[in-house]
Order: structure tokens, then C-alpha cells, then sequence
């Protein structure tokens, strides 16, 4: 972070100083008291079981030379000597506020990428592309709501040349809301599947609350959907005051693959036809939503006047974050780490993944998919009839998966389907049956926690 005035701090979040410190500058903003930096400005924030209130002390012993707090929020200003203390009437609502101030300072592309699925690896995708030429700030991990993004913008500095946020949701209005503080102007939306379907209540109410992402663009700024979609392909009809691009594998996009080859776990190769001209690329990843995640990429990089050997490079060096599609070879066997979320859409892509990976049996652990509301009992059974063709063995973890289990049977999946209540009996089931060159899937929402199976595989000998 750019060291800050204290002033233009306070004047940013609309503060009032009721206490002056020794230093009228800050060199950072955290949240997080445990691990905040030297000459830092603590933002206490207030959740449903604690209060950022109760750490301020613990935040100035760490180093915070200046803290906010909340109006009415009782505060010791004998223990707090020598530091910056500044009222505000919401700690969260000046957070983003102090984050939408300080990015106004950088006069660098922004790009904001959301959807139901493929967030966070088009996100990495695409930031891995254009860190063959910029410098890029893109979200760590899934830092990717209300607190999350502002949080990231925090970390901008003078080298960085372009920034790649990642947007998440679970509601209206908080795209609008994030959209508002970065400002983007390139804008990704790569889907709009099940996700958040429980408080949403159909899909075409996830699609208004993603589109809030276009709100804050221009007629010089970009929207880039994937054609494919059935209900993004509707907006190819709509008049929009910012221009809007459409990619995907059907011919009738503005910007789609030729000569597609399924090199199965080994990735994808295609062509794509650029400036009258052919070129080829390559990525490693399988599973035909990565093309989709990659044709964003080279639309971005084409648009950032990147040479397409750099970003053919780019795609190359791709490398999946931590539990997405990550493939380990353990010792015989082949695990496929796709424990970080879940939908009924990207269990299917991630079916198709095993279905078509190299091995001796295919065996899905499918854990609970989370947030689906009315529509639990016939998402979770979608994904069980997709389990028939493209598996052999089925372990369904948790409550609501026995509808996976239930609806596989029902279907023709019937000697080896076997229901867990928790990742330790899964473990214990897939201890027994597992065979030499397995390929072993294991996905769930991230409340089921089902890196711990992928722990418990790679710890056999």
C-alpha cells in the first residue's frame, strides 16, 4: 500500500477524529489483529459471532498506529496513547469506502470477472496471461466479497499495471456493490448455472444479480459473456450502452475455437483465427470448461495489445490454485482434488474430467452441495444421474448426497454405490475397495471439508 494521510483517510470514509496519534500517515489497513503490520490503520468489523471491537488493544500492541471505530462502540482512549482513534458510523460501509478511495489513485485497467462457476481459475487464467507482459494484482485465494475485494485493493502499488478482481455473490445488490468500488472496465461473466439458487430462487434472478457487474461501464468498456450459455445468449439480442463480446464453442460467437482437440487428461489443444491468421494453443488442464476459461483469456490478452506468442506462453504456464481440478498422483493411484466448492454444474464438469482421465476404475466422492434451497433434492439427483456413464464406484458424503446415491441407483448404478455420513467413513470405504490405477474424484461445497479425504489418500503408503 501507497502510505496514506490520515486526513485523507478520515475524509474518505466520512470519519471524525477524536483522538490525534503520533503519526499523521498509515502503511497499510487490515481487519485482522493477529497478523496486522507496522503503522497500519485497524478496521474492526462486526460479525455474527464477534465483535473486531473486542481486538482493538491487541491490534495496537501489534503495530496499528491508528484505528477506526463504530459510533456508540465504547473505546479506552487511555490505553489506546499516542494512536490515530477515528469514529465512523459503519466500520464495513468505510472499509469500502477507504478501499473505493484508494483505488480511484491508480489510472490502471481494472477487470472483474464473476459467474456461477469458473471464478476463480478464469480469474487465475486470465491474470496468468497478462503477468507475461504487467504487472497484475489479482484477488489471493477467494477474496472475492464485500470485505474481501476491498481488502485486495489495499494491496496495489505503484509497479502494478493492470488488476484482475475476481467478484463473488450470494445476493442482490452485492456485485452492484463491489462493481461500484472497482469500476471496471473489461467484465467477465463466464456462466449462469445453480449457484446461490437458495436465496436467488431461479436462475434468471442470478443472471440480474451478476449482471450488476455491467452497471458501472461506459460505452468504451467491455462485457464478455460466454455465448454458449442459455441465458447469457439472450443478451446477443439486447441494445447495451457498453459493448458486449460473446465466446464459446458455437461458431455463431464473436469469438470461438476451431480444430478443438480433447487431449483428455492431458488438456486441450485448438486454433484460433486471429487477424485473418490461425494460431494454435495449448492448455493443460482438462475438462472442457477450462477452453471457455482460456478463449476469456485470449480475448483479454488480444485487448491489453499482448503478442499472441506471449499469450499462448501464458496459457501454457497455467497452473489450477489449490483444490480445483488439481490432479495427484499418489503412488497407484490418481486423485482429482476438486474439493474446494460445488454446484450441480461443476460436479457434472468435473464427472466428465474423471470419465475421461486414464486409469483402471473411476470412483466419484461426491460430497453435500450447499445453498440449493427447494431445489436440493432434484440438483443432488441431476448429479447422481450423471454419475451412471461416467463412473464406476459412487461414495455419497453427507445429508443431502443421498439423493446422489438414491438417484444413481435408480438409474443402473446399483453394486457400487455406498452412502457416508461423514469424510471419515468415506475414508474407511474408500481404505477397503480401492485398487490398483484408481482415479479417485472428491468434490463437495467447502462446508463438507473434503480436502480431508484427499489428506487421508495421500497419506497411505
Amino acid at each position: 500500500m501507497i502510505k496514506q494521510c490520515i486526513e485523507d483517510i478520515v475524509k474518505a470514509c466520512n470519519g471524525k477524529v477524536v483522538q490525534k496519534g503520533t503519526k499523521d500517515y498509515i502503511e497499510g489497513i487490515s481487519t485482522d489483529s493477529r497478523n496486522i503490520e507496522k503503522s497500519s490503520l485497524f478496521i474492526p468489523l462486526i460479525g455474527e459471532r464477534f465483535d473486531g471491537h473486542d481486538f482493538i488493544e491487541v491490534a495496537v500492541k501489534n503495530g496499528a498506529s491508528a484505528v477506526l471505530y463504530k459510533e456508540g462502540k465504547k473505546i479506552d482512549s487511555e490505553a489506546l496513547k499516542d494512536i490515530y482513534i477515528v469514529e465512523v458510523q459503519n466500520t464495513l460501509e468505510a472499509l469500502q469506502a477507504i478501499s473505493k478511495y484508494y483505488r480511484d489513485l491508480f489510472d490502471i485497467p481494472f477487470i472483474a470477472i464473476t459467474g456461477s462457476t469458473g471464478k476463480t481459475s478464469t480469474k487465475d487464467m486470465v491474470s496468468g496471461v497478462l503477468s507475461c507482459k504487467y504487472n497484475v494484482l489479482k484477488n489471493i485465494g477467494n477474496l472475492n466479497n464485500h470485505i474481501g475485494l476491498p481488502l485486495t485493493l489495499f494491496n496495489l502499488a505503484p509497479h502494478h499495471q493492470m488488476a484482475v478482481l475476481e467478484m463473488g455473490m450470494s445476493g442482490f445488490g452485492e456485485i452492484l456493490n463491489l462493481t461500484e468500488i472497482a469500476r471496471p472496465s473489461i467484465a467477465v461473466i463466464t456462466n449462469i448455472g445453480l449457484a446461490h439458487i437458495e436465496h436467488l430462487g431461479s436462475r434468471e434472478n442470478i443472471m440480474k444479480a451478476k449482471m450488476e457487474i455491467a452497471n458501472y461501464l461506459s460505452d468504451e468498456d467491455y462485457l464478455i459473456l460466454n455465448g454458449d450459455n442459455d441465458l447469457l445468449k439472450t443478451l446477443k439480442r439486447q441494445k447495451t450502452s457498453y459493448k458486449k463480446v460473446f465466446f464459446g464453442l458455437d461458431t455463431s460467437n464473436d469469438f470461438y475455437p476451431k480444430n478443438l482437440i480433447d487431449l483428455g487428461e492431458e488438456g486441450f489443444s485448438f486454433d484460433m483465427e486471429i487477424k485473418g491468421k490461425d494460431y494454435n494453443f495449448v492448455i493443460k488442464q482438462p475438462g472442457i470448461h477450462n477452453v471457455y476459461n482460456a478463449l476469456a483469456a485470449i480475448w483479454i490478452g488480444l485487448q491489453s495489445k499482448m503478442e499472441v506468442e506471449a499469450i499462448a506462453e501464458g496459457l501454457m504456464n497455467y497452473t489450477p490454485s489449490k483444490m480445483r481440478m488439481e490432479v495427484i498422483q499418489h503412488h497407484d493411484i490418481k486423485i482429482i482434488n476438486d474439493a474446494y466448492n460445488a454446484s450441480p454444474d461443476s460436479m457434472e464438469a468435473a464427472l466428465s474430467v474423471l470419465a475421461n482421465m486414464k486409469g483402471n476404475r473411476k470412483i466419484a466422492v461426491l460430497g453435500d452441495m450447499f445453498e440449493m434451497g427447494d431445489f436440493s433434492e432434484k440438483g443432488h439427483r441431476a448429479v447422481g444421474a450423471c454419475t451412471v456413464d461416467k463412473t464406476d464406484v459412487l461414495i455419497a458424503v453427507g445429508q443431502e448426497a443421498k439423493w446422489i446415491a438414491e438417484e444413481a441407483m435408480s438409474q443402473g448404478l446399483k453394486n457400487q454405490v455406498y452412502v457416508a455420513s461423514t469424510n471419515k467413513e468415506a475414508v474407511e470405504i474408500l481404505n477397503n475397495i480401492i485398487k490398483s490405477n484408481d482415479v479417485i474424484l472428491v468434490k463437495g461445497s467447502r462446508g463438507m471439508a473434503m480436502e480431508e479425504i484427499v489428506h487421508r489418500l495421500q497419506e497411505r503408503s
